[in-house]
């Protein structure tokens, strides 16, 4: 089942930005115990979480953990998984399969001790450094649990400074990467492959572009910073109507062939067969799951 197109940061200790959050039309939340948290607010976000997750409910709610080395992640699995409105975690600055593994252990452990079906906690992993995005498929498979995966492509954030290069949208430099991501992403039969975070609140033009850029490369959702960015994200990764109507109109040609004993057909002078009709499914199929989130 394909994941939410927007995923809206939301620091989880700042009840200012949680209650603005009940009002908001992104599909989903991701309320943050990691980077945007000082660590005297460990527990004042934790406490958040638990306070708002029920409130936002529809299965809009994933918490992004702090990391297996912190010494903070047993106490963030504790406060978040079963709570009600809670779909998944995101595991920031995952680099191996190993990794994985252990955090499929450790959320299977409090799935089990609540009675939890396993598996039920889904994980998104955020591809934060070079080695990460070396290992994106072998993590992507490593566990039943693992539902997509983020690239972590921010101007200035972690991958790009471990990559040591400088940053533009549409250029070389992060390319390579953003490209390696997709097609782990693709290769281990991800519905969603996530982009990361554009940085530059300010400017929503290029907003705009790099998420038309990013679906065009075969992304369907990211991750956002600012509400203004939530409606472009939701508009972009969602097919027009123009497409909408097209891919009917590819099914309808194809399915009239079947029955008149050919396997391909034409539709605006293309030739379509069974592949070209797969992907209509799979466009008309995704679109019924876009339909706009309720509100609590």
């Amino acid at each position: 089942m394909p994941l939410p197109r927007s995923f809206l940061y939301v620091p989880a200790n700042r009840e200012k930005f949680l209650d603005k959050a009940l009002d908001l039309p992104a599909d989903a939340f991701l309320l943050d115990l990691e980077d945007s948290v000082p660590a005297p607010e460990k527990a004042n976000a934790r406490a958040g979480v638990k306070a708002y997750a029920p409130k936002i409910g529809h299965q809009r709610v994933w918490v992004r953990v702090n990391g297996l080395e912190t010494g903070l992640a047993e106490a963030d699995l504790d406060a978040v998984i079963g709570l009600e409105g809670l779909a998944g975690i995101f595991l920031p600055k995952v680099e191996t399969r190993d990794e994985v593994l252990r955090w499929d252990a450790a959320v299977a452990a409090v799935e089990t001790a609540r009675s939890i079906p396993v598996n039920a906690t889904r994980l998104v992993l955020s591809l934060e450094s070079a080695l990460g995005v070396l290992n994106a498929h072998a993590m992507s498979v490593a566990a039943p649990r693992v539902a997509s995966l983020s690239f972590g492509g921010a101007q200035d954030g972690d991958l790009n400074t471990d990559l040591g290069c400088t940053w533009s949208s549409d250029g070389p430099e992060m390319m390579t990467a953003r490209g390696m991501a997709l097609i782990a992403a693709r290769a281990a039969r991800f519905d969603s492959p996530l982009d990361g975070v554009f940085a530059d609140v300010r400017n929503p033009d290029g907003f705009e572009r790099d998420t038309a850029l990013s679906r065009r490369l075969g992304y369907r959702g990211r991750k956002l910073i600012h509400p203004s960015q939530i409606e472009p994200c939701n508009r972009l990764y969602a097919p027009s109507q123009r497409e909408l109507d097209y891919y009917a109109r590819v099914l309808e040609a194809f399915d009239k062939a079947l029955t008149q004993g050919h396997a391909s057909t034409t539709v605006d002078g293309k030739m379509i067969d069974v592949a070209m009709a797969n992907a209509a499914r799979r466009v008309l199929h995704g679109a019924k799951a876009l339909a706009p989130p309720r509100k609590s």
